[in-house]
């Protein structure tokens, strides 16, 4: 007991700290600033939790110093939906003007990363960049093609449309690929109308996926401005009118001092954690530690560590767009598993727990964002670790179950006596040391090997040696 109430107070511990560094890395530096400064940073790679968690970061730093403009610099192929809904309302929201910037050349902003550059005060590119495909994905991998492709775009062996579909090129045959697209569409449009840019090409890039380059997205104005560097950006953004809420303002960051924002420590984690993978081996690990802890009671580490493990895992798992089918169907294939450990049923359960496992992990998270999707080389590996756990815990049970007992009344059974007196079928014999009462064949007499082959009370039935094999069916 005292073990189990060390161990749940280092636990706290560690979570205590947790979140005393996550308040810490949730502010910026608060050195003294008395002149308006531009707080820019770098937003790379899938757009996730870890993003959201950054982008709110620097914008609360703006709140607390003098600030003219903050600079996203982006460069993603996309990510969550729910993510980028929340940046969107971040941005919006933020006491200063926003400029997205994509850079540098060679970057994109592809899917979520147009809504927020059209989402931003102020829309710039780098030369060499581009920006589009707008098209949300689980949309795109659905029968049919894209929405807004014409019926012989999806299938090009097929003259005829189907029964019921529209003629329509811009309608899409499926209707949750019609309330998705048509969402996102107004989305989109809303924000482009809202910063006098083009909505047309906007709702274009997500029922068509269209995309452009920095030059072309200039020209149709899609985006404000192309800049070559930062300097450059902040040159021609300044004296520029931004919608900011119900009012205009004029930017004046020529020529301001320039804070790089870099990404905090409990941000970077964030980011390891919410990786779906990262997440499933810590809840395993969680698993195995606990139920490794549950056979060794007073091992403490296998305990704190699992806790810790199947802790951080669960808050990584709660940060993605999960199926529950998904989930439950993992913790009924760790229930089926623990059961098989603690209550074996000859590999029945386990193998039940390993399938119903493979499928939960596979359904786990609700997107077809594939750096937030489960890799199915993992699965694999976890299936086989368990299975190969699993075996080792049969094969185990196997060997203990025909081992001979060594405690109780069953393991008389078989052993060795010689008899002591004898008369009528009853007696005593001297069996492993000890004087015991026998009854068995009236022919036994005194000094004769016999062997045990039952117990009923403080009483053996014994016979003998030779009739072993008879009474017990033959056994070895």
């Amino acid at each position: 007991m005292e073990l189990a109430k060390q161990q749940l107070r280092f636990l706290c511990l560690i979570i205590l700290a947790f979140l005393s560094a996550d308040r810490l890395d949730g502010q910026v530096d608060t050195a003294e600033v008395t002149e308006n400064r531009v707080l820019h940073t770098v937003i790379e790679g899938p757009i996730g939790p870890a993003t959201v968690h950054h982008v709110a970061r620097v914008l609360e730093g703006s709140r607390n110093q003098p600030t003219s403009a903050v600079v996203f610099q982006l460069n993603t192929p996309g990510g969550l939906a729910d993510a980028t809904r929340e940046i969107i309302s971040a941005i919006l929201l933020s006491p200063v003007p926003v400029i997205t910037y994509v850079a540098p050349p060679g970057a994109h902003a592809a899917s979520a990363g147009t809504y927020i550059l059209y989402a931003s005060h102020v829309a710039a590119m780098a030369p060499g960049t581009n920006l589009g495909a707008a098209t949300p994905v689980a949309i795109g991998g659905l029968p049919g093609g894209l929405p807004g492709q014409p019926p012989d775009a999806a299938d090009e062996k097929s003259d005829e449309t189907e029964e019921g579909t529209s003629d329509d090129p811009l309608v899409p045959k499926d209707i949750m690929s019609a309330k998705a697209t048509n969402d996102a569409a107004a989305l989109i449009r809303s924000l482009a109308e809202m910063h006098d840019r083009n909505a047309d090409w906007a709702e274009s890039a997500v029922r068509q996926a269209e995309s452009l380059s920095a030059a072309q997205a200039l020209e149709l104005n899609v985006i404000d401005l192309m800049a070559s560097d930062l300097h450059g950006l902040l040159r021609d953004a300044d004296g520029r009118s931004v919608v900011m809420g119900e009012t205009r303002e004029t930017l004046k960051v020529s020529g301001l001092p320039v804070e790089r924002i870099e990404m905090g420590t409990v941000t970077r984690i964030l980011s390891i954690l919410s990786n779906p993978n990262v997440a499933l081996v810590l809840m395993m690990l969680g698993v195995y530690g606990l139920i490794f802890e549950f056979w060794n009671p007073g091992a403490v580490v296998p305990g704190v560590v699992g806790a810790i493990c199947l802790t951080l895992g669960l808050y990584a798992l709660n940060q993605l767009p999960l199926d529950y089918a998904g989930l439950a169907l993992i913790g009924l294939g760790i229930a089926f598993m623990v059961a098989e450990a603690f209550s074996p049923s000859f590999g029945v359960l386990g193998l039940g727990g390993i399938i119903a496992f493979s499928l939960g992990a596979a359904m786990l998270v609700d997107t077809e964002v594939e750096a937030y999707r489960v890799s199915w080389w993992l699965i694999g590996v976890m299936a086989m670790v368990s299975a190969s756990i699993l075996a080792v815990l049969l094969g185990y049970t196997i060997q203990t179950y025909r081992r001979a007992p060594v405690t109780g009344a069953n393991r008389m059974i078989g052993a060795p006596a010689r008899v002591l007196d004898w008369s009528d079928g009853v007696g005593f014999v001297w069996v492993e040391g000890e004087r015991w009462k026998a009854d068995g064949n009236a022919d036994l007499r005194p000094g004769q090997e016999v062997r045990v082959l039952g117990v009923d009370g403080l009483t053996l039935r014994v016979g003998p040696a030779m009739d072993r094999q008879s009474e017990t069916g033959g056994g070895v």
